[in-house]
């Protein structure tokens, strides 16, 4: 919670500096099954943990005497210029941080000037989305369902809304394990539903149990390579891949054709015992060679961090829990105190660092430290 201090004989709320503050005030305020929902990594949760904890292995070089009076913080994605390399990644289900939910996200983004990754498993359909903030930056993240053409028709309905890209995710063919959310028997309260498929499904009797708000076993564990030139051909977006951690798996994404990749972990969500994700960021940028842009979440919490990542060969990095932390403290004013905290810190980073402007960020500023 934020923390109390007396000044001029009243009580007043001191300010949340940093993203852990967030993250306090909302686990104080959000119910259990809410905080336990959004906190959950897979099994035991190493990888989740390990997401947070690779940064911390990793030791900036700063240069010195570089002149950084001034300094620049912006960046483009797929041609698009936003205001700092920090976007927000497609997580679920913001109403049940705050009422307002993603259209509350979408209008911070849109007032900070960045990329907003829409989930499928919004709480607000795309459309209130848009009408929200019909100048935000906007990709939309997929999931390829057993019936095919429920996502057809979420790929038009984006791309008539004018949608800048599809992040398709792809490390999802079943749900990963997350032990509380079964221990709470997690599920949306009546009042909410997953918007953007509300009535798509055929629900009888017979309907397996739901999952995440939908009907279970409606994600297809099928999807291969050969679907990547099945979503080329429903649309002109580009397409994104999310959920690449290896060296291998990018180079198959460079040669099917798709515009960039999210170096993604899911958050720890699925595969637990999995790498973190700046581990793994310098080998796929390697093996990419610039062919097309590489991107990360999984475990930003400091503008260092976002340096690190950029420096380490990231285009631009991905904040999910953070922006959930936000909503709940103030909504759409907390997630853009979120994301002005992150850009201050990195622009600080950087101007210690010695770099007055991202593309003078590189390797030769990191060093992993010595265990």
């Amino acid at each position: 919670m934020a923390q109390l201090d007396w000044e001029g004989g009243r009580c007043a709320e001191m300010a949340l500096v940093c993203l852990t503050d967030f993250e306090e005030y909302a686990k104080e305020h959000l119910s259990k099954a809410t905080w336990d929902y959004y906190a959950a990594g897979a099994d035991e949760c190493c990888t989740r943990d390990d997401n947070l904890l690779a940064y911390k292995r990793i030791r900036l070089r700063p240069r010195i005497l570089r002149d950084v009076s001034v300094s620049d913080t912006r960046t483009t994605v797929q041609g698009t210029e936003i205001s700092f390399p920090v976007g927000i990644a497609p997580t679920a289900f913001h109403c049940l941080a705050w009422h307002e939910g993603e259209v509350a996200t979408a209008r911070a983004t849109e007032a900070v000037n960045t990329c907003y990754i829409t989930s499928t498993y919004s709480t607000c359909s795309v459309e209130e989305i848009v009408a929200a903030a019909p100048n935000g930056f906007r990709w939309f993240q997929l999931y390829v369902y057993r019936d095919r053409k429920l996502s057809e028709q979420i790929v038009a309905r984006v791309e008539a809304l004018g949608y800048k890209a599809l992040v398709l995710t792809v490390d999802v063919p079943y749900t990963g394990k997350r032990r509380n959310d079964i221990r709470n028997q997690f599920k949306l309260p009546p009042h909410l539903k997953v918007k953007n498929l509300d009535g798509m499904f055929q629900v009888t009797e017979f309907t397996d149990s739901e999952e995440y708000g939908i009907p279970a076993n409606t994600l297809d564990p099928s999807i291969s390579w050969k679907d990547i030139y099945w979503l080329q051909s429903l649309t002109r977006l580009p397409i994104i891949i999310k959920g690449i951690l290896t060296k291998e798996d990018a180079e198959l994404a460079v040669e099917h054709g798709v515009q960039g990749i999210i170096v993604s972990n899911h958050g720890g969500r699925q595969l637990d015992g999995g790498p973190a994700t700046i581990d793994v960021l310098s080998e796929i940028v390697e093996t990419v060679q610039g062919r097309i842009e590489v991107y990360l979440d999984g475990g930003i919490r400091t503008g260092s961090d976002v340096l690190k990542a950029l420096a380490l060969g990231a285009k631009c990095v991905f904040i999910g829990r953070p922006a959930v932390w936000g909503l709940a403290y103030k909504g759409e004013e907390g997630v853009r105190e979120v994301l002005q905290i992150l850009n201050d810190e990195f622009r600080l980073s950087m101007a210690l660092s010695g770099c007055r402007n991202v593309a003078e960020i590189n390797r030769n500023l990191i060093q992993f430290a010595k265990l």
